[in-house]
């Protein structure tokens, strides 16, 4: 392996004028108290006034999430050092007058959460996402900007940034949607690359583990770069000839994966050495498959990004959903699980989407509209997810399943399409809209198949054939008629008592039964809850068509209903031969084709 220094000899060394730049610098002396001090230069400023901001969402992100909120002690100056007068037109942005055509800011940044989103700093590292971080000046939107970085060397610190080097510790972006979109991570952590078709693919790994453990993993991330360029048969051109995985395993982080144009952040609890190579390599497979869809198989809808507004776009099923079939897939083709754990993997995201209610309200595209809702949005009123959203991953996921298979019954392949995609969309870097992709499928797949697929399951929320789809694979998709169905999620109050924990389900009986969340349940058919037993295995003692009496209590008074179970509507995904029965060869070898096995 090469050496950790390695990285901090640039790739590539840019020299830039420095007459219109932007330039930042950020230091962490007082990291301990996730504190980060940042200075920013505004020179050859035309206008009376600038206005700077702070983004209020993140690339990859569609919702809010009104980063200014963590920053103060803002203060501004011309170049002589003179204060400024500012003025707060909004809670994002600030107003600088009076400057003599330059003016320079500083300001505190708190910054405590190491995910995707959010920026971390503490004795650990400072894992910056750049849009919680640095404020920007939206008229300059297309100047160069150099970023100088002020690490602890007595920590150890290096960075890690898909931005090329200027020199030392100072980087550089083309402009500000490249900067927003290019975390860094700053910290004492290793380092792992390879070269692929002349390109370099860099693991950077920040966590408390071994070298060992470092290179067992880094041998899977390589599998899993290998399988994904088999889909497209090429990698993307990446900016700067390089690719970088910001891994942050720590226990100080929060699970999360982010797409950028020649990295991603992968952060997680979970520790190599226990369970994380297995938990965490499914992220990278997702990650890095957006390399090619959504970063570059970009929808119009997305293009440019808004730091402003949320970001809404009707094609999520495809670049997130899409992308989240192949994440397990890959997994399997690149040997990293195997095909009798992938297939039975299939059953939770498949039961999930098949018994949602959502369905008869919104189709994929309406279902990816409620991204600025879901995608790791906040608010305080009750919502009603059970009833009316899918998440646009799972719904994408199982359509991609569904399209591979109905492709595959023609002699086709779920790969080639995309292929088609990324040479038509991709490498031209022409964004696409919905009807882009349904024009591609009947180009690649025939006008009657394309419309079917399009004009059943995007445009309307029609369900494919899934049993017969799967018969073509030797898996079998199986429903117990004598397990028991009530609709709810109930656990313990502390009491006893049961508290319903979910809506129940639109036609479930408990809806038809008139239960609500939060009740709390006191007695079935005359007995207490049963205490230290899940409600599930409960309920299994009954059959469906049995009718309980189910004591209650609602806003503190007590209430009784009767309940009739039903069946339960769930799935199990199988190999069929794990129901005794033998696959024809046909089955056989489609199946080696999906899976890609020996």
């Amino acid at each position: 392996m090469k050496s950790i220094q390695l990285l901090l000899l640039p790739l590539f060394v840019i020299s830039i004028s420095r007459a219109q730049t932007n330039s930042y610098t950020i230091s962490f002396e007082n990291a301990v108290h996730h504190e980060a001090f940042i200075t920013a230069t505004f020179p050859d400023i035309s206008s009376d006034t600038i206005s700077v901001r702070m983004s209020r969402t993140s690339p990859g992100r569609y919702a809010l999430h009104e980063f200014a909120k963590n920053v103060y002690g803002f203060k501004a100056y011309d170049s002589k050092g003179n204060v400024l007068e500012v003025f707060r037109p909004d809670p994002y942005q600030w107003q600088v007058y009076g400057h003599d055509g330059t003016v320079k800011i500083e300001y505190v940044l708190f910054a405590n959460r190491g995910d995707g989103t959010y920026s971390q700093v503490d004795e650990t590292h400072a894992h910056l996402n750049i849009p919680a971080t640095f404020m920007y000046a939206p008229n300059l939107a297309e100047r160069t900007i150099e970023v100088t970085f002020d690490v602890r060397k007595d920590l150890n610190w290096k960075v890690a940034t898909q931005l090329p080097i200027v020199s030392g510790t100072t980087y550089m972006a083309p402009n500000l949607q490249y900067f927003m979109d290019s975390p860094t991570e700053i910290s004492d952590y290793g380092l792992r690359e390879f070269d692929v078709d002349g390109q370099t693919v860099q693991l950077i790994l920040h966590h408390n583990g071994t070298e060992d453990e470092l290179d067992t993993y880094f041998a899977k991330v390589k599998k899993v770069v290998l399988a994904e360029k088999e889909v497209y048969g090429e990698l993307p051109d990446f900016d700067y000839g390089r690719y970088t995985f910001l891994a942050c395993y720590i226990p100080n982080a929060s699970g999360d994966g982010m797409e950028h144009r020649n990295s991603t952040i992968l952060t997680s609890t979970g520790s190599l050495d226990n369970g994380g190579m297995e938990g965490n390599i499914g992220t990278v497979s997702h990650e890095f498959f957006h390399a090619w869809n959504v970063e570059r198989i970009r929808p119009r809808s997305l293009e440019p990004f808004n730091f402003t507004e949320a970001n809404m776009s009707g094609a999520l099923w495809f670049a997130e959903g899409f992308t989240s079939y192949y994440t397990n897939l890959i997994l399997c083709r690149a040997g990293l699980i195997s095909a009798e754990k992938y297939i039975e993997g299939l059953s939770g995201t498949f039961n999930y989407v098949w018994n949602s209610p959502a369905t008869q309200f919104f189709n994929p595209i309406e279902m990816s509209f409620q991204a600025p809702f879901v995608d790791a949005a906040t608010s305080v009123d009750p919502v009603n997810r059970e009833n009316m959203f899918i998440s646009y991953y799972s719904y994408g996921s199982v359509l991609g399943l569904a399209l591979d298979l109905a492709l595959r019954e023609k002699g086709l392949n779920l790969d080639d399409y995309m292929k088609l995609v990324w040479s038509t969309y991709g490498k031209t870097q022409t964004p696409y809209k919905i009807e882009d992709l349904h024009n591609t499928l009947k180009v690649y797949a025939g006008n009657s198949f394309g419309n079917n697929f399009f004009n059943n399951y995007i445009y309307k929320s029609e369900r494919p054939e899934y049993q017969k789809l799967f018969e073509t694979v030797g898996v079998s998709l199986v429903r117990d008629p004598a397990s028991t169905y009530l609709g709810v999620a109930a656990t313990l109050d502390g009491d006893g008592n049961g508290e319903i924990k979910s809506n129940p389900k639109i036609g479930s009986p408990a809806y038809i039964a008139n239960l609500d969340k939060g009740d709390v349940i006191t007695a079935i058919n005359g007995e207490a809850f049963p205490g230290g037993n899940q409600l599930d295995n409960y309920l299994s003692q009954f059959k469906p068509g049995d009718v309980l009496k189910i004591s209650f209590e609602r806003f503190g008074v007590s209430k009784s209903t009767e309940v009739q179970l039903s069946s339960s509507p769930m799935y199990t995904i199988q190999p069929t031969e794990k129901h005794g029965k033998e696959l024809s060869k046909k089955q056989i070898d489609t199946r080696k084709d999906w899976l890609k096995l020996e």
